[in-house]
């Protein structure tokens, strides 16, 4: 080698130093400053080319997420007690003040977040949580004022508290508005006395859905009010661990998600008194043994029937977050349901025909990411996806055309 060749190979591997010192620079700081490095990703759908964008990174994991009505302005809970505001137009996130303590511990934490219809005259959000006590722990659905411009909780309200319980799992839980109404789920707290179990037992609350009034009062009309042996404030029992739960905007009908045993996950439409059957009538398994236990829903005249169901042996689904779509954008996706999957890691889509709920292609199914919550945007149409793994925390679907 000449030096004129040396000077050459010397001078390109300094070139090659400083630029992978450069990228590494490059990528600390992006990643210090909350920027997405992030692949868009093309997906085939009905007819529709959508892609995959980054909305917020690195904030841990999101389980509820609902929009200010009318605007961009999203807001989200995360499990270990944070709660965001996220421009989704900007991008901007700005970390909610005042939150209530939560116990994160097992499956509890902070978890779903409700907007009231009304913000812009009530300035209202409900929130479940879990809380702790002497016994134990327990979940607690309550309200407060959200100042937006200091992104400052204020006037916190519980409106109502479960038992206190040592088991450490099943806690739910949703929270719908509809109308003067709330609606709320509790999971059976993980209770394995499938001979007594806590879900058919109604003098408890556990692994039911209740609706009280917005401001924790029970409805004189709830179905159960004039029995002695229920709770006035369970509106359906027989659950095991609801992760879900949405209005259908056509009909106003309450639909949930409720997680099997082993297998058996659902999807139900709730009716006032209905006894969903967990756990003397399902479609899956023990843990344990592997084996069917209990009666199939459709065996028994004193249970609802699922509308869709995971039975065992076919790997599960469990469910999460759910919507109903409406938007302006995705114009074959009207009316369709979309139901967030844990342990499948996809973006669930259903298409509602005479006959029940038909499963169409999967979105987010190749990203391996735990699905938790879904919500539509009011003013763009896209769909919001909260999601577990690698950085990403919350990201859209929306048209691949749109720039």
């Amino acid at each position: 080698m000449n030096l004129n060749d040396h000077n050459k190979f010397t001078l390109g591997r300094v070139l090659k130093f400083f630029g992978a010192f450069l990228i590494l620079i490059v990528l600390v700081v992006g990643l210090s400053l909350g920027y997405q490095f992030y692949k868009d990703q093309v997906y085939f759908s009905e007819g529709d080319n959508v892609k995959v964008e980054a909305v917020a990174s690195n904030i841990g994991q999101l389980w509820g997420i609902d929009f200010i009505p009318n605007s961009t302005l999203l807001i989200a809970t995360e499990r270990k007690g944070k709660m965001f505001i996220i421009n989704t137009e900007s991008f901007e996130l700005v970390e909610i003040k005042n939150v209530p303590t939560v116990v994160s511990q097992g499956q509890g934490g902070l978890l779903d977040i409700a907007v009231s219809p009304e913000f812009t005259d009530d300035t209202t959000i409900f929130l479940t949580y879990v809380t702790a006590g002497d016994r134990g722990s327990a979940t607690r659905l309550a309200s407060a004022t959200l100042d937006l411009d200091n992104a400052l909780l204020t006037d916190l309200k519980v409106l109502y508290t479960a038992p206190f319980q040592r088991w450490g799992s099943h806690f739910g839980s949703r929270v719908t508005v509809d109308g003067d109404y709330l609606f709320m789920t509790l999971g059976d707290r993980g209770d394995k006395d499938f001979s007594n179990h806590v879900s058919q037992n109604t003098l408890n609350p556990y692994g039911s859905v209740i609706r009280l009034y917005r401001d924790g009062d029970v409805p004189a009309e709830n179905p159960f009010v004039k029995d002695v042996g229920i709770l006035d404030e369970i509106y359906s029992f027989g659950h095991r661990n609801p992760q879900g739960m949405t209005l259908q905007p056509e009909t106003g009908a309450l639909w949930i998600s409720d997680h099997g045993e082993y297998d058996g996950d659902e999807i139900n439409i709730i009716r006032a008194g209905g006894n969903y059957g967990w756990p003397i009538a399902h479609t899956g398994c023990s843990y344990v043994t592997r084996q069917p236990f209990g009666e199939l829903p459709w065996e028994r005249e004193d249970t609802i029937d699922p509308v869709y169901y995971w039975e065992c042996g076919t790997g599960g689904f469990p469910p999460a977050g759910m919507t109903f779509y409406q938007g302006e954008v995705f114009l074959p996706w009207q009316g369709d349901l979309f139901i967030g999957g844990l342990a499948s890691r996809y973006l669930a889509h259903f298409r509602l025909k005479e006959d029940g709920l038909t499963e169409l292609e999967p979105l987010l199914d190749k990203e391996g990411w735990r699905v938790r919550d879904v919500t539509v945007g009011p003013t763009d149409g896209f769909l919001y996806v909260a999601v577990e793994g690698s950085n990403v925390s919350l990201v859209r679907i929306l048209p691949e055309w749109d720039e």
